[in-house]
């Protein structure tokens, strides 16, 4: 088999492992794509395909949460070895932009935070994920930090989501509003209320809000 027609055989697998959710192949090809010496970069790019099929498959009805969540789960770990070497190599790869979310003080839940910070990730973006239950000062000072382009904030409960609006107002105090998208996102958020708060995009799903990250940074 000549080289260009191996690479796109083993490019098709990874593209399948992603849509299949097949964790393990997926690593098994990052492993091997490194072992025929194809660029780690190039590699990212063929799982990322992949991904964006679960995503657009996901967005037709076609697939459902939990099997949108394991072929995250598989992107990410496949990738990450990827990005290992791309580290090893002094090399970075292109970042569409740099992505801070959290979901807010007082909430624990986590599921659609890390189905869209991991869906970020593949989709290009250098993701800063704070975790859960995360208060205002840690918002801020990571914002700062980083030089965020986008902040994504989730809240999953009624008493919780108050803090997305508190957020947003502390990043007006501290002059950072001009040069930061704000996307808010779950379960008892809408786009009314994104509108209210002064946020800039409202996430109805993590497809929704993969798609607005973008058009922020294309906006920019």
């Amino acid at each position: 088999m000549k080289d260009e027609e191996k690479i796109k055989d083993i490019f098709e697998k990874i593209n399948r492992s992603i849509i299949d959710g097949n964790r393990k192949e997926a690593v098994k090809l990052a492993g091997e794509t490194l072992e025929e010496g194809i660029d780690p970069i190039e590699s990212i790019g063929a799982f990322t395909k992949g991904i964006q099929t679960v995503g657009d498959n996901f967005a037709r009805g076609l697939l459902f949460l939990p099997e949108l969540i394991i072929s995250g789960e598989a992107m990410q770990e496949a990738v990450s070895i990827l990005d290992e070497e791309i580290t090893k190599r002094g090399e970075k790869r292109v970042q569409l932009g740099k992505v801070v979310i959290g979901t807010v003080e007082g909430d624990v839940h986590d599921i659609g935070k890390t189905i869209v910070a991991c869906l970020l990730a593949a989709n290009g973006f250098e993701v800063f994920d704070l975790g859960t239950d995360v208060n205002v000062d840690t918002f801020i000072s990571r914002i700062k930090e980083v030089d965020a382009d986008i902040v994504g904030m989730s809240a999953l409960l009624t008493t919780t989501m108050s803090y997305q609006a508190k957020i947003i107002d502390a990043v007006k105090s501290e002059g950072l509003r001009d040069r930061l998208r704000i996307m808010v996102g779950g379960a008892p958020t809408s786009k009314e209320w994104a509108e209210e708060i002064g946020a800039d995009g409202y996430g109805k799903n993590a497809i929704v809000a993969i798609d607005l990250a973008k058009k922020f940074i294309q906006s920019a």
